[in-house]
C-alpha cells in the first residue's frame, strides 16, 4: 500500500502553494521569507516600553528578539535590582552656571548625588559631568585656578573653561540623561 503525503497548504491569505516542510507555522517557503526579513528589519528597532523603566524611568526602548532594552540606561526590560544592595555610587564632577549681578561664573564641584546636591545650589544652568571624584575636582581647580573666586569653588568664564566644558559635554545634550546611563552601567556591573 502506497501512503500519500498529507499537504498543508501555505495560511497566508490568498496563497495556493504548500508550507514548507518542518515550517513552525504553516507558510509556504516564500512568506517564510518575507516573516523572516520583516523581523529581521525590526530587531533593534525603538519602541516605547511596555512599561518604565525601573531604574531611569525611561519609556523609550530597543527591541530585540530576547527582550527589550531601556534606550536612556540600557537596563534589560523586567530585570529588577537586588533591592537588598543600595543605590550604586557614581561620583560626578559637575559645572553649573550662574549669571548674576556679580558676572558670569562657573561653580566647579563634586557629588555622588547630583540630584540632592545641584537642588542646594543656585543656579541657571548644568553644563555638564564629568565622572570623578574630590581627586578630579582638585584638579579641575588647580587647572582654572587663574580665574577662581578666591574661597569659593565659583570661576570666572574664560574661554578655556568654555572649551574644557565643551568638550566634557561634547555629544552630550542632557547631562542627567548620561548620569542616569553612568547609574545603569554600575547597576548592571554589579551584578
Amino acid at each position: 500500500m502506497v501512503r500519500s503525503a498529507v499537504v498543508t497548504p501555505c495560511c497566508a491569505p490568498g496563497c495556493a502553494h504548500a508550507a514548507a516542510p518542518g515550517a513552525p507555522v504553516p507558510l509556504c517557503a516564500g512568506h517564510v521569507t518575507l516573516a523572516a526579513e520583516f523581523a529581521a528589519e525590526h530587531v533593534g528597532a525603538e519602541d516605547v516600553l511596555p512599561g518604565p523603566c525601573i531604574v531611569c524611568g525611561g519609556r523609550i526602548g530597543v527591541r530585540f528578539p530576547s527582550g527589550a532594552v531601556c534606550a536612556v540606561c540600557e537596563w534589560r526590560f523586567g530585570d529588577v535590582p537586588d533591592g537588598e544592595l543600595g543605590a550604586p555610587r557614581v561620583d560626578v564632577v559637575y559645572y553649573l552656571r550662574m549669571t548674576d549681578a556679580t558676572g558670569d561664573r562657573v561653580k566647579i564641584g563634586t557629588t555622588a548625588n547630583p540630584r540632592q546636591r545641584l537642588g542646594r545650589i543656585a543656579h541657571q544652568d548644568v553644563l555638564g559631568f564629568e565622572r570623578g571624584d574630590r581627586t578630579l575636582e582638585r584638579r579641575r581647580h588647580a587647572q582654572f585656578a587663574a580665574s577662581r573666586y578666591p574661597g569659593t569653588e565659583w570661576f570666572r568664564v574664560t574661554p578655556a573653561l568654555l572649551a574644557h566644558v565643551a568638550v566634557v559635554a561634547a555629544g552630550v545634550p542632557d547631562p542627567w540623561a548620561l548620569h542616569t546611563r553612568w547609574m545603569s552601567e554600575a547597576l548592571a556591573l554589579r551584578g
